[in-house]
């Protein structure tokens, strides 16, 4: 009996040895994982890299797309309905100014002259015949007694009266006269015929009388407008000494050159730009009013003003920020930006010269937390 009670102490006893043992090894390898858990946690949190903000001029170029148009363009109506008598011109037949370009007839229009000149005639003998009348009756009043007053008088106004109806038929002689001569149509200005409507016998008139399209279209082309629209951003940098280089696609080894000569100096309301344009002298004709140019538009800096790299400038769902580091403590800051040119922008924003920015801002730095920075070498 005793020996059996000294056999189960001793089996006791080592079995109390290995579960302490056990328990040593669980605690330690417990305490061996927390310590790998704050090595791996230190090692994803390095320090962030942060600039300076300085001022500094950019200079940029502006490109964008822009249209050739005539430098004068104009739609020919007839200005009478009448009938097509002669076409002296076609498409692409080079014009001067003042050139017949066609001839029109309007056979009621004879009548109508021939009656203005007849009423003018009837009206210049009326107007003689009483002016004649008052002369004699005045010679005759200078004896004193022979003529009544009142008859001179009703003699003076006819007179009058018959000069101003003699006006009315040179007025209306000299409209109808006017009338003839529109129908010969002439260039306003040189230039090239681009569209042509009609044909002989053709009936013309009026836009909306008689004629829904125009003759003719012309064009000056040896002189053509680059019309650009300039977005707001880019206006405050717009001057007459802005100098222009663009190609066209059809002449693609070609680059072109001009300045800036007209300024529109108000936006679209729809494009929220401004129109300039752009002189053109085109003498051989390669350009062609309508074409699509690519223009390069050299902006050089004004005034110095902040700025920093593109991937300082955060692009957030609720705006554009710039994290600065305070007190070792990111703080979002709401910026604008400028103009940018290779790889860096203009910022404008609640800053100043000499704050640390972080150099690669990112949404995973939340505004207000605690963060280990370090300058970003060059």
């Amino acid at each position: 009996m005793n020996k059996l009670k000294h056999n189960t102490t001793i089996l006791f006893a080592g079995f109390a040895a290995l579960l302490g043992t056990a328990t040593i090894t669980g605690c330690g390898s417990s305490e061996g994982k927390t310590e790998a858990k704050k090595e791996t946690t230190e090692a994803v949190a390095p320090a962030l890299e942060t600039i300076s903000l300085s001022k500094d001029k950019l200079s940029s170029i502006f490109t964008s797309p822009a249209e050739l148009i005539a430098y004068q363009q104009v739609d020919i109506y007839a200005k009478e309905a009448a009938f097509v008598k002669k076409m002296n011109v076609d498409v692409g037949t080079e014009v001067s100014a003042g050139q017949l370009l066609t001839q029109l007839e309007a056979p009621e229009l004879t009548s109508r002259i021939a009656a203005a000149e007849s009423r003018l005639k009837s009206q210049e003998a009326i107007y003689l015949a009483s002016k004649a009348n008052y002369d004699r009756l005045y010679k005759t009043s200078l004896t004193p007694g022979t003529v009544s007053p009142n008859d001179l008088d009703q003699a003076l106004a006819r007179m009058k009266a018959d000069e101003a109806q003699l006006e009315a038929a040179k007025a209306a002689n000299k409209e109808v006269t006017i009338i003839r001569d529109y129908l010969e149509i002439r260039a306003p200005f040189s230039g090239v015929i681009s569209a042509r409507n009609v044909n002989t016998g053709a009936y013309v008139g009026p836009s909306g009388k008689g004629s829904e399209l125009p003759l003719f279209t012309l064009q000056e082309q040896k002189h053509l407008r680059l019309v650009i629209s300039v977005p707001e951003l880019y206006t405050s940098y717009l001057s007459h000494k802005n100098e222009v280089e663009f190609s066209v696609k059809s002449l693609a080894n070609q680059t072109f050159k001009g300045s800036v000569k007209r300024l529109s100096g108000a936006l679209d309301t729809r494009l929220r730009a401004e129109r300039i344009e752009v002189d053109v002298i085109n003498d051989n004709k390669k350009l062609l009013p309508g074409m699509i140019a690519e223009v390069h538009i050299p902006m050089p800096a004004q005034d110095s003003s902040l700025v920093v790299p593109k991937s300082t400038v955060l692009n957030s769902t609720t705006g554009v920020f710039v994290i600065r580091v305070n007190n070792n403590k990111a703080e979002w800051v709401t910026v604008q930006k400028g103009r940018e040119a290779d790889g860096k922008v203009e910022i404008f924003g609640k800053l100043t010269p000499g704050d640390n920015l972080i150099a690669n801002a990112t949404e995973e730095v939340r505004d207000g937390s605690t963060i280990k920075t370090t300058p970003k070498k060059n």
